[in-house]
């Protein structure tokens, strides 16, 4: 397994995990890019290890870019999550990372996943294969956090039917509103359909910036699901662009930034509605 091998070495055998799990498994979803969904799954991943929850990353996304914000190089892969949806001999082992946070493991993502929606199709029970997965480790873990992709595919909806809650970031700005309704309703067909367990643990505003339209965003938000946002509210700083570019969390790279301290207050949020186990 190749990647920053400094930071990021391959995991030969799994730690024993005793005292923790089984798992909660949260999909981090929104159909709509760029809201920050990939920072929110670090940084609350990186925050609850801090708090002692044994945490999995699962990047579900083919462009890797969790993969490549924890410092791996996506080229170099030899395997990714895309041979454990396409290979039923492959095993998580074969492609689990440590990241430089300890207690937070990485199921890594490279633009093959991309090709997973068609090579699926044909497959019995197709919407069920990342379950059958991610079961094989949940008593390892605390909670396993799953990076969705910009979209709502099939890779979505595999996403949603392992999961037992959904964290939505949404970004201060109007059109973000409109496309939750969308996301509220795919959910519901989910839960209908596939997983009737699944509920949405909260949203996150993100992005937040001090002028009057991110405020009268926010103050809607509030309005419109008093009772599914969470009290933290991530600021749009450079920070967080940085952090990609190092390779590791917000909690690490700056310990004592107001982001880093808003993903350790989120992160105490989601323990309080049940997020972990």
């Amino acid at each position: 397994m190749k990647g920053r091998s400094k930071s990021i070495p391959a995991v030969k055998k799994r730690d024993a995990k005793d005292g923790h799990g089984p798992a909660k498994t949260i999909a981090v979803v929104n159909q709509k890019g760029g809201v920050g969904k990939t920072t929110t799954t670090i940084s609350l991943g990186a925050s609850l290890a801090e708090l002692g929850r044994r945490v999995l990353l699962v990047d579900f996304d083919p462009q890797g870019s969790l993969s490549i914000g924890l410092g791996v190089v996506t080229d170099e892969l030899e395997s990714s999550i895309y041979n454990l949806l396409m290979d039923r001999n492959a095993t998580v082992d074969d492609v689990l990372l440590k990241t430089s946070v300890p207690g937070m493991d990485l199921i890594p993502s490279d633009i093959m996943l991309s090709g997973a929606e068609i090579g699926l199709v044909n497959e019995v029970a197709r919407e069920q294969t990342l379950k059958r997965i991610l079961a094989t480790v949940a008593p390892d873990y605390d909670v396993i956090l799953i990076d969705c992709q910009p979209s709502l595919g099939l890779l979505t909806v595999n996403a949603l039917t392992a999961a037992d809650l959904v964290l939505v970031p949404l970004q201060c700005e109007y059109f973000a509103l409109r496309g939750f309704k969308l996301l509220k309703e795919i959910t519901s067909k989910i839960q209908e359909r596939l997983n009737p367990d699944l509920r949405i643990i909260g949203i996150v505003a993100t992005m937040f910036e001090r002028t009057a339209h991110s405020k009268e965003v926010l103050a809607r938000i509030y309005e419109a699901f008093p009772e599914q946002v969470f009290d933290t509210v991530i600021s749009k700083t450079v920070r967080f662009n940085e952090t990609t570019a190092a390779g590791e969390p917000i909690t690490s790279y700056a310990s004592s930034s107001p982001g880093a301290a808003a993903y350790r207050r989120l992160a105490r949020e989601v323990i309080s509605r049940g997020g972990t186990a």
